[in-house]
């Protein structure tokens, strides 16, 4: 399992019993965490001490609340980039801090090629891998559904002072963007996706993991260029085992080109000495 480390503005101080604890910056949070099936007692005094907590509804969803005063908006590091952060519903902050190490890695692999490496961004989010790109020097594409997640991004950028650096901001339906990305001809060197389970479109097009990932991989394959350097593939569906997406990653993207690995990732936590699994990455690299 591949672990963030180095990332000291963000803690997963316990978990315990169903829920995380938290430090984001000086802000403290408890939220729910289905994998911590484990109940051991609270090993920290701050389960006390917490900001907030998120409390899950037995109808869907849930909500905040907030113990302590809690900013609407506030930002933490993590190497030089900057992101801005907000409770939101679903228990999200708009960060997933053990995407580091996929942010760390995409950053090194563009650092070592001597020319400009084109970045497309699917499922891009709040924009966190794709700063981490235009730091290392890429150009990216960055596609997203919500308008309210770019306009995020578009904030994340400006905070990290990367907001004069060369990006498209895309509020799009990704598989319909990558089909039309076929027509017009237009390649990447690197493309980064990160699937939801489940979601819709800016149309209310309904997108379904289990069924539309391997479309969606065969037709993205096609835009990687003759001498692309990676693709990533982000997975927090449980459904769909590692050795599978494995599997396909190497069908429809490496076609036996380079190398596919596929890996958990995971946040160390602290009072336990334990590294808390967060889905994992399906990486083919160009060696």
């Amino acid at each position: 399992m591949r672990e963030v480390k180095n990332f000291s503005d963000y803690e997963l101080i316990d978990a315990d019993n169903g829920e995380r604890l938290e430090r984001w910056g000086d802000i403290v949070l408890i939220r729910p965490d289905p994998q911590v099936i484990w109940h051991q007692g609270h090993k920290d005094k701050r389960w006390n001490e917490a900001n907030a907590v998120y409390h899950r509804s037995n109808s869907g969803g849930g909500y905040w609340e907030k113990l302590t005063a809690v900013p609407d908006v506030w930002s933490i590091s993590y190497e030089e980039l900057v992101f801005r952060l907000k409770p939101m519903g679903f228990k999200h902050t708009g960060l997933f801090p053990e995407q580091a190490v996929n942010w760390s890695l995409a950053r090194s692999i563009i650092e070592k090629q001597n020319r400009e490496i084109s970045v497309l961004n699917l499922f891009g989010y709040t924009g966190a891998a794709t700063i981490a790109c235009l730091k290392a020097g890429a150009r990216v594409t960055h596609v997203d559904a919500s308008k309210g997640m770019v306009q995020w991004a578009k904030e994340n950028a400006v905070a990290s002072g990367l907001s004069d650096k060369p990006v498209r901001w895309l509020v799009d339906d990704c598989m319909k963007f990558v089909k039309r990305e076929l027509r017009r001809g237009n390649r990447y060197d690197a493309i980064i996706m990160d699937p939801p389970s489940y979601g819709r479109g800016p149309g209310g097009e309904v997108w379904k993991l289990e069924q539309q990932l391997g479309e969606l991989l065969l037709e993205t394959g096609k835009l990687l260029s003759d001498d692309a350097v990676f693709f990533f593939l982000n997975s927090y569906t449980g459904g769909l085992s590692p050795t599978i997406l494995n599997y396909m990653v190497g069908q429809y993207i490496s076609k036996g080109r380079g190398s596919v690995t596929t890996d958990e990732i995971g946040l160390r936590v602290t009072k336990r000495d334990i590294v808390l699994p967060c889905g994992n990455t399906t990486i083919w690299k160009n060696d």
